[in-house]
């Protein structure tokens, strides 16, 4: 398993438009080997006396944080299908300027990272 985290800030009326553009990455992720995909919005953040979400994204007024994550079988995997993925058309109909300008959030100040689970328990 391998994971893929991602923490940004959205604008808080932009909660419908960051969730349609969500969906419509999952159809192109999926058709590449993704296996899940959860997109958090922000309900109980609190800020931190060090540092915290909202800091760590430089999250502005009037925004809220996203916490996300998709998973693959492996890192294999999922760097296989980036390159794939960004040639795949429906990026650019879906999601507007390859600059990322048409975007419901500021690229520039998302975070992301690759992962492999360390503990991972369900019921």
């Amino acid at each position: 398993m391998y994971v893929n985290g991602f923490l940004l800030a959205v604008p808080a009326d932009k909660k419908d438009a960051y969730r349609e553009v969500a969906e419509k990455f999952w159809d192109i992720a999926k058709d590449y080997g993704a296996r899940s995909q959860v997109e958090c919005w922000e309900v109980d953040v609190p800020d931190g006396h060090t540092t915290d979400f909202r800091r760590a994204v430089k999250c502005e007024k009037g925004e809220k944080i996203v916490f996300s994550w998709v998973t693959w079988d492996d890192k294999e995997t999922a760097d296989a299908s980036h390159d794939k993925m960004m040639a795949d058309p429906r990026m650019a109909e879906n999601f507007g300027a390859a600059d990322g300008s048409d975007m419901p959030f500021d690229g520039k100040r998302m975070i992301y990272g690759g992962f492999e689970p360390l503990v991972w328990k369900e019921a």
